[in-house]
């Protein structure tokens, strides 16, 4: 009976051995579905990181672009500042250019030779000096057609000939411009 009872008892023990372990075998997969699930969710938090990495990427890369277009803008700024820094003092001189013009015209009416070169020699100092500065004569003449984005008509007179319709018939005074921007648009008649 002793036997029947180890018997028995070993039954019992083969029985609890299989239950403990499908136990262990259900704790495993329990693991196994968790592992699973960190290893699928370290997946979505790699997505995750690697789409923030992308974001961030392209978040610098825009500033990085808006910083460079900054800089250009900044740069073209200040060259056009340094152009156009002695726009004021050159529209200043202009009329004494103008004084100087008439002056030259009338002197060259004169006989006496030595104020003619005195005149004409200060007088291209003062042009020079201001071309040097940046100032540029802004070329136009008679005969020319009108173009109201260069020139500015004071008054339209009869046309002198059929030639001269729509055309510039006499430029009153001139223009000047510094670099490209016209700081003085010439005054000229218009024939109609």
């Amino acid at each position: 009976m002793k036997f029947k009872n180890i018997f028995k008892n070993k039954s019992n023990m083969t029985t609890e051995n299989t239950e403990f372990d499908q136990e262990l075998d259900d704790v495993t997969l329990e693991n196994n579905a968790n592992g699973e699930q960190l290893i699928v969710e370290e997946l979505s938090v790699e997505e995750q990181l690697a789409k923030d990495l992308a974001h961030e990427k392209d978040k610098f890369l825009r500033l990085f672009a808006e910083f460079e277009n900054y800089k250009k803008r900044t740069s073209k700024e200040r060259l056009e500042l340094f152009k156009t820094a002695n726009q004021e003092v050159l529209l200043a001189m202009l009329p004494v250019l103008d004084d100087f013009d008439r002056a030259t015209v009338e002197i060259n009416k004169s006989e006496d030779e030595n104020l003619k070169k005195g005149v004409e020699l200060i007088h291209e100092k003062l042009k020079s000096t201001l071309v040097s500065k940046g100032l540029e004569q802004v070329e136009i003449q008679a005969g020319d057609a009108f173009n109201a984005d260069i020139a500015e008509a004071i008054t339209q007179i009869p046309a002198p000939s059929d030639k001269l319709k729509g055309k510039i018939v006499d430029v009153i005074e001139k223009g000047y411009k510094l670099g490209d921007k016209i700081i003085r648009y010439p005054k000229v008649v218009v024939g109609n």
